[in-house]
């Protein structure tokens, strides 16, 4: 009868703390928000958050207006299309080294595994970030999976043949 007792109470044990672990990772699970764009960090944040939260708008108004800019349809439509894919991908935001009029941030990407029992694995990288003539950070680079391959480049098929 002293055992059944224990087991008992061990069992009521295991129940709560699993309801409270529930609970705690419903109420905690909140979105996040945007925060502030004054500083190149809070640019990159907010660039990120923007398109985990697939507000493509608010991302492509981050990016700097430099030639070759791809159009927002495009920019969209590489997200949409997953040929620029960040679903598997994590970005811890280092610190930054500003020289004047551009700054680079010391990022670390990190990659999911590919399987149940692979481990993840860390990229260090670095963001690219502008001033432009109304004194705001705007992203020039950012890292793969975060950034297409071919934005901000040159169209070799309109470019004038030499």
């Amino acid at each position: 009868m002293k055992k059944d007792r224990f087991l008992l109470i061990v069992l009521i044990a295991i129940a709560v703390l699993v309801i409270l672990a529930l609970v705690l990772f419903f109420v905690r699970r909140g979105d996040q928000e945007y925060g502030a764009d004054d500083s190149p960090e809070g640019v990159v944040r907010n660039y990120v958050l923007a398109l985990e939260k697939r507000d493509y708008a608010r991302a492509y108004a981050l990016l700097s207006d430099a030639e070759h800019k791809p159009d927002f349809d495009r920019f969209r439509q590489d997200f949409l299309a997953r040929r620029v894919d960040p679903s598997n991908a994590a970005i811890l935001i280092q610190k930054d080294w500003q020289t004047g009029e551009d700054t680079l941030v010391d990022l670390v990407v990190v990659y999911a595994s590919s399987g149940p029992f692979g481990d993840s694995y860390r990229q260090p990288e670095q963001a690219l970030l502008v001033r432009n003539a109304a004194g705001e950070w705007k992203i020039a680079r950012m890292p793969y999976p975060y950034w297409g391959y071919d934005w901000y480049q040159a169209d070799p098929l309109k470019s004038p043949a030499p």
